[in-house]
């Protein structure tokens, strides 16, 4: 534990303890994400609730706004923006939502919109119709081809997972990295609460999908990591997905979310006045030219197949918007 100006870093917070954080307070469809293995939490004494964040230079990179009830949130802010600056850093967060904008705006952070998520409501969801025709074509053909679906003990194939990582990566050229930070994980000590669903192919893993909890006001599962052979065939993942539907459906699950996409879904009435300029105009050439920084276009393909709903997502900037604060962002998540 490291102090400075009488404030609290603790990277040794307990996972359970974060985990309930983010049940108890969360509104962000990505929250689970804030237990990936390798970011720190801030928290202070006397104040409910967690900041999840990652350090990058001069940045603390912060994962989607403040898990805290709304008595202790602006203070929590502050008391971690005060902690950077006792580090000589400055704040960058990033899939701030809708609800969180407003307090970030009120402590002095410029605010503008870089994505959004999608989601999807499971108490209406349904296939049928024509505009749904491509996509059963695509889980019939991959049926065909001999795909099962079963929900999985994700200890027991742990190393066909692994194996299945190491050719999907090699398949996106040699100088692919994985991501981390804004996309999931499996394994580890919070494994227990995801779900994960996977393909078979003569009892071969041919895919897989990795589901975590959302928590808050629209509660479900996020479909999260998936991984799929590079040459297996057609509807692989949406079969998967499908089958995992069908079990959420049953079970009486109300939301399906299928997480942050940067450059996406833009819109400038979205934004506040205390947006910055520039970097709207620097998102939306990224919307336009930005496929090889990240492939929003996609993965906007294959989660627009399941006609779900737009949920705008914000970066928020401590000392106004800049390109040094939002290449840290790339940084933290390894995309650079």
């Amino acid at each position: 534990m490291n102090k400075s100006a009488g404030l609290q870093e603790q990277e040794s917070v307990p996972l359970e303890t974060v985990q309930q954080a983010l049940a108890d307070y969360s509104d962000n469809p990505s929250a689970f994400l804030a237990l990936n293995s390798g970011n720190s939490y801030f928290t202070a004494p006397g104040l409910a609730g967690v900041i999840a964040y990652r350090r990058s230079g001069r940045y603390l990179v912060q994962f989607g706004g403040v898990f805290a009830p709304a008595a202790s949130y602006p203070d929590l802010l502050r008391q971690f923006v005060a902690y950077a600056a006792a580090q000589r850093c400055k704040v960058v967060a990033v899939q701030v939502q809708a609800g969180d904008r407003a307090h970030y705006l009120d402590q002095g952070f410029t605010v503008n919109q870089v994505g959004a998520s999608y989601a999807v409501d499971l108490t209406t969801c349904t296939l049928r119709g024509s505009k749904f025709m491509q996509l059963r074509n695509k889980i019939s053909r991959a049926q065909r081809a001999g795909l099962t679906v079963v929900e999985a003990d994700q200890v027991q194939w742990a190393e066909p997972m692994a194996a299945l990582d190491t050719q999907w990566l090699h398949s996106k050229g040699k100088h692919a990295k994985p991501l981390e930070f804004l996309v999931g994980e499996y394994g580890g000590p919070v494994q227990h609460h995801r779900r994960l669903f996977i393909g078979l192919l003569d009892g071969t893993l041919a895919g897989y999908i990795s589901y975590s909890p959302v928590y808050g006001s629209q509660p479900g599962w996020l479909h999260d990591l998936s991984r799929r052979l590079p040459d297996g065939p057609p509807g692989i993942m949406e079969a998967i997905n499908k089958a995992a539907i069908d079990t959420f459906q049953a079970e009486q699950v109300p939301w399906l979310h299928f997480g942050f996409t940067p450059f996406t879904g833009l819109d400038p009435a979205l934004e506040a006045s205390s947006r910055s300029g520039w970097f709207r105009w620097l998102v939306n050439q990224l919307a336009i030219r930005g496929e090889a920084v990240y492939p929003a276009k996609t993965q906007l393909a294959y989660k627009h197949k399941w006609n779900p709903v737009p949920l705008p997502e914000y970066i928020a900037f401590s000392h106004g918007a800049s390109i040094r604060g939002f290449l840290h962002v790339f940084k933290a998540a390894n995309a650079l």
